[in-house]
């Protein structure tokens, strides 16, 4: 540590995703300036946050509505008609047009370690860095933490078995037979694209529901309402999608005439070959492709984040963005503001509530 460059400020955000950039934006705004005032740090090697790795075949016609960041409309920078663009080309040439725009300067790549506090300030520690701040504005979203969950036999299965953020290609599955796990929009989406090329077997929780109808503005916000409900217990968060139901979209349609929607409930146990139901039912499986999402990145706050017994985080604050126990950290893109619907507004409200916080403890 003692090696380490050391770098002193107000405000460190975390995380350079959409929640980041808006609370970069509304933190100039309220006329602080990058650097002796606030930082912004970001593990990923440029500007696009978590869009950048996502698959190739992901278009922006099949995400739920990318909202526009503060100051800069984000058809303005794809064109008016193209739906079919690249999720992972169109988000981060937003993000860095937006970062040029506004001159928000972002350190990258830099990947924090752990958060400690001493004294009156909060010590962030990366490989090659050590800064400290006054307050956290941390919005590191969930792409680093994805979820397979634990069921037994993992460790028997000679199979492969992949997540949702390891999926490239279609093509990579075909001649082998492929359980597609999960019931939300990324499943169904590989689901579609793999049972083109393979055969598939469709295995959820829950039963699926579709929903009809486009996801509106007023369809985001009653969803966003439904998280923020929990965190404010201190409950773990739901997925924003998780309770906004799947989108009955003319590939959805597709797939139900082509009978790939026949789903199976999920099994108790994984085998040498494949997956066990609890009736004895047995299916051979060549790889088993967990589309069960993430949880928050929140890992290298544990020493400075109080958890209550089931795990959660009692938040507060306008948007419920404030950690209630720890006032001087607020969690954008965290439960409510997991979406850019939520993460937009969520940068906003926790640029002025720290803002205010600092104002009243450090005047």
């Amino acid at each position: 540590m003692l090696n380490k460059i050391r770098y002193k400020t107000k405000i460190a955000i975390i995380g350079a995703g959409h929640a980041g950039l808006s609370a970069a934006y509304h933190l100039k705004k309220l006329g602080l300036n990058i650097g002796p005032d606030f930082i912004i740090l970001d593990s990923a090697p440029q500007p696009g946050g978590a869009w950048q790795f996502r698959w190739p075949s992901l278009t922006l016609s099949t995400v739920n509505r990318i909202h526009d960041l503060p100051g800069l409309s984000f058809e303005e920078t794809i064109g008016a008609n193209e739906p079919q663009v690249q999720a992972n080309v169109a988000v981060p040439r937003y993000y860095n047009l937006y970062e040029k725009k506004f001159g928000i300067q972002v350190y990258r790549p830099v990947v924090v370690e752990k958060v400690y506090a001493h004294q009156q300030r909060f010590y962030i520690d990366s490989s090659t860095t050590l800064f400290s701040a006054l307050g956290i504005i941390n919005a590191t979203g969930t792409w680093e933490n994805p979820y397979i969950p634990d069921y037994p036999g993992a460790d028997l299965f000679q199979g492969e078995q992949l997540h949702t953020r390891d999926f490239k290609s279609a093509d990579y599955f075909k001649n082998k037979h492929v359980i597609v796990v999960g019931g939300g929009i990324s499943a169904i989406q590989l689901l579609d694209q793999i049972s083109k090329v393979t055969t598939t077997t469709w295995v959820t929780r829950r039963p699926p529901e579709f929903r009809a109808g486009p996801f509106d503005e007023g369809a985001g916000h009653k969803a966003v309402a439904m998280v923020e409900e929990r965190v404010r217990k201190g409950l773990v968060p739901l997925s924003v999608v998780s309770v906004t139901g799947l989108p009955l979209s003319p590939e959805v349609i597709s797939m139900e005439k082509r009978g790939v929607l026949k789903r199976f409930p999920m099994f108790s146990e994984l085998t040498r070959y494949g997956v066990k139901w609890e009736d004895g039912k047995e299916e051979k499986a060549d790889v088993i492709l967990w589309n069960t999402g993430f949880k928050s990145a929140l890992d290298h706050l544990n020493p400075v984040l109080p958890r209550e017994e089931n795990g959660g985080i009692i938040m507060a604050g306008r948007l419920a963005t404030q950690v209630a126990k720890q006032p001087r950290i607020h969690l954008v893109g965290y439960g409510p503001s997991a979406s850019t619907i939520g993460a937009n507004r969520a940068g906003s409200a926790a640029a002025r509530e720290l803002m205010d916080t600092l104002g009243a403890l450090f005047p």
